[in-house]
């Protein structure tokens, strides 16, 4: 539905800091599916962990905070993303139940909680091999840039 070239348009994000490599499903108003490929290749298992390497848990939040981010700019398309940019302003209840690690497809599903204006609510899960390894109430903003 959407890659990486796509997400780039949207997102400010860029290597390596962009946690969304493709989107697989969107509702507008409802929610939308994303996934990254975790690779042996990125930066954090230098030290994150030698020899038993980890996807870290900031990581898969700040995934499913970009994915939301996504949502929320396809939600309302009159929103100029030359000029607005999406902040994440807090994590709630975040629980990590599967370790991720390379060669992992992670996949996010992000459904809208509450939206007033400006003001984000979503919840966000991430699955591997279908079983569920982290989940988080996120909240985030549109601002201006």
């Amino acid at each position: 539905m959407l890659d990486v070239m796509d997400i780039q348009g949207i997102l400010p994000h860029r290597y390596p800091f962009l946690l969304v490599d493709r989107v697989t499903e969107l509702e507008v108003g409802k929610h939308i599916k994303a996934y990254k490929n975790v690779s042996i290749a990125e930066p954090v298992f230098e030290g994150h962990f030698p020899g038993h390497p980890i996807y870290p848990g900031v990581m898969i939040l700040e995934g499913m905070a970009q994915a939301g981010g996504v949502l929320a700019f396809k939600n309302d398309e009159s929103i100029d993303i030359t000029k607005k940019v999406f902040y994440f302003t807090g994590i709630d209840k975040a629980k990590f139940k599967k370790p991720v690690r390379p060669g992992d497809k992670l996949e996010y599903l992000i459904t809208i909680k509450k939206n007033r204006g400006a003001m984000w609510v979503f919840e966000g899960k991430a699955y591997v091999d279908g079983e569920l390894a982290s989940e988080a109430e996120l909240k985030a903003m549109v601002v201006d840039k």
